[in-house]
């Protein structure tokens, strides 16, 4: 028997959604996704749904023709069997009969469900190519969207719950436009011709009919809006799902070495039991719609079938318009059926597209920059100009009155009584004031959550200070675009990561236009071309599954090359150096000394070797700075660092 789970779902469900306002994931608690609030107009989303059939209109144009077309051949055919069937009930006993008009009429009905054949291959076809453009356009919009989305987004979102919004979510939206609206769109086509033609039948039967609808939409109304709330439910446990798929898919190792398969199996399956509660409620609900309609269309049908022979023998009616009301019964059924049936996956896609549009509604990062990053020229007299091509020299475009002044790029960062929390009720940051004065190198030593990778993020302007300022080169960093101020500098983190392609491409990704001779020559000052050159293709050679063919030390040692083919004023090494044995770290020493020749570096290292030679020490415990000084000065201090040193006090 299996085992219950550890944890009930709606516990297990909490603990893989993100509280607002948590520390973003990768250090310290939070980094869990949570599904985002979803808009609850049906109406609205459905009219933003159709402004992605903008570009399509005469395509659209001819599909509505055609579903025109083939509801109305649909109906003109059934109506042909009343002249068969009294040609019929006239030739039946004649001995030689005039079959004229009787052949006439089935080459008649043969050419018009041949129309009808064509018209639906020319609306399949065309529905294919709406359908996959559609796609096509809401997946760019999506990612192109998610690229201008804060640090802070991805940092409280699974990713795996995000990648649903590219793969279900918009699967889903696809099934809508190529079946869902058009066969609803013919179906209700279908039944207001078919309801004409049975009111110029016999307004008798078509009472009948009326009656039956009501019963229909009393059933449609009901049972469709406990199916509406599952299909919102079972989205967004696909999300989890997706999330929790995601998360132990890279967390294998470690699940692994702390035997936690069997607990990982149940808290996914209390995940799976979620969606199974409700994709099994959506689809009954749903389900249910086809037999009832189904069931309530052979009652009409036996029903319309007696009331019509009654009819027929008082002599209200012909033997063929009882045949023809009764195909059109068939023919009235069918399209509320499957309008019904259709009814589950536009509840479906529906609850898809709110979910797509609820992350294209994420407001982007907000960047009110004038200040622009340019390639610049040191004149004779020592001022600077703008360039248009690749200089060596980068200089601030600051927009100064009715005209611009051109800042040389220094690496100059200074913080000003900068505090800063993640929420509101817990500040990380406390008063912190530092400079880095062009080409010094600033490190950062102390416990795991003291606030070190904080200041870089904030440096980056990942996260907004909550008070204090941050200036660079004596410009406020909040007037720096922030996509030049990222682009004067680079970082190397402890978690490196590597995209599919090659080396060079990898290292090229620190700055595109690259040569490859300027690519080997980072590589060389990272010490990374010896084993790129060892390895099947050297520089060519592609890596997968984020560089799973290269060692930890030989992906960072990438990444420091990347940093380095980008040549910025400011460098930001975050443990850079945490996963290169000391041996391989002496070796670098020399290169990352030239890498940091003439740039402003902030370094984060818990090995205090590598920070010997900074400018400055900034020691922080608990978000403020309790010591700072170099080397020397920090010894002599005999305080934290001191102790650090000499082993009396290791870090967290």
């Amino acid at each position: 028997m299996a085992k219950k789970p550890t944890m009930p779902p709606s516990e297990i469900r909490e603990k893989y959604q993100a509280k607002p306002g948590s520390r973003p994931g990768g250090r310290g608690p939070g980094g869990r996704g949570r599904p985002m609030e979803k808009p609850k107009d049906a109406i609205g989303t459905t009219k933003r749904i159709l402004k992605y059939l903008h570009g399509y209109e005469w395509q659209l144009g001819i599909v509505a023709l055609t579903l025109v077309v083939t509801a109305v051949t649909g109906v003109a055919a059934t109506y042909f069997l009343k002249p068969i069937f009294n040609d019929l009930a006239v030739m039946v006993g004649q001995e030689d009969p005039d079959l004229t008009h009787f052949i006439s009429t089935l080459l008649t009905l043969g050419g018009i469900y041949l129309i009808s054949i064509l018209s639906s291959y020319l609306y399949s076809r065309l529905m294919l190519n709406i359908s996959t453009g559609i796609l096509r356009r809401v997946r760019v919009d999506v990612f192109r969207h998610m690229q201008g989305l804060p640090m802070q987004f991805f940092d409280s979102h699974h990713h795996g719950e995000l990648m649903s919004r590219f793969t279900n979510d918009t699967d889903t939206l696809r099934e809508l436009i190529s079946n869902g609206l058009p066969h609803t769109v013919q179906s209700l086509i279908t039944i207001v011709g078919v309801f004409g033609m049975m009111l110029f039948l016999s307004w008798q039967l078509t009472i009948l009919v009326i009656v039956m609808l009501l019963v229909i939409f009393l059933i449609i109304a009901k049972v469709g809006g406990r199916s509406a709330n599952y299909f919102i439910r079972q989205q967004r446990a696909i999300g989890q799902i997706n999330g929790f798929i995601e998360e132990h898919i890279e967390g294998q190792r470690v699940i692994k070495v702390f035997c936690h398969e069997n607990t990982t199996v149940q808290e996914f399956a209390a995940l799976n039991e979620q969606w199974r509660e409700a994709a099994a409620n959506a689809q009954t609900f749903g389900g249910m719609m086809g037999p009832i309609m189904g069931n309530l269309s052979h009652v009409h049908y036996a029903a319309t079938a007696a009331l019509g022979a009654a009819l027929a023998i008082g002599g209200w009616l012909d033997i063929g318009t009882i045949a023809s009301f009764l195909q059109y019964t068939r023919n009235f059924s069918n399209p509320v059926t499957q309008i019904s049936q259709q009814f589950n996956s536009i509840l479906s896609a529906l609850a898809g597209a709110e979910r797509v549009f609820a992350l294209l509604d994420t407001p982007h990062e907000e960047d009110q920059g004038d200040v622009t990053l340019v390639y610049a020229r040191r004149q004779a007299d020592g001022s600077m100009t703008e360039s248009p091509e690749r200089t060596g020299h980068w200089a601030w475009k600051v927009p100064e009155n009715d005209g611009y002044t051109y800042v040389e790029v220094r690496g100059d960062v200074r913080l000003y009584d900068v505090s800063f929390g993640y929420t509101p009720e817990k500040t990380v940051l406390k008063h912190i004031s530092l400079y880095a004065k062009p080409g010094q190198k600033i490190a950062f030593v102390g416990s795991t959550g003291a606030g070190k990778t904080t200041i870089t993020n904030l440096i980056n302007r990942f996260y907004e200070i909550q008070s204090g300022s941050i200036t660079y080169d004596g410009i406020d960093l909040t007037r720096i675009r922030k996509a030049d101020l990222r682009r004067s500098m680079s970082m190397v983190l402890q978690d490196t990561h590597l995209f599919t392609g090659t080396v060079r491409e990898n290292i090229r990704y620190g700055r595109l236009d690259a040569t490859d001779e300027e690519v080997v020559a980072a590589a060389k000052l990272a010490n990374a071309h010896f084993f790129i050159s060892h390895l099947p293709q050297g520089y060519d050679t592609v890596l997968t599954g984020d560089g799973a063919n290269l060692s930890q030390g030989q992906r960072q040692l990438v990444a420091i090359a990347r940093a380095a083919v980008a040549d910025p004023p400011v460098l930001i090494l975050d443990e850079a150096t945490s996963s290169i044995d000391t041996r391989t770290e002496k070796l670098i020493e020399r290169g990352m000394d030239t890498l940091m020749e003439d740039r402003t570096v902030f370094v984060i290292a818990h090995r205090l070797s590598t920070v010997r030679n900074s400018a400055a020490i900034m020691v922080l415990e608990q978000g403020e700075i309790i010591e700072r000084g170099d080397h020397e000065e920090l010894l002599r201090q005999g305080g934290r660092y001191h102790d650090l040193y000499t082993g009396m006090f290791e870090l967290d």
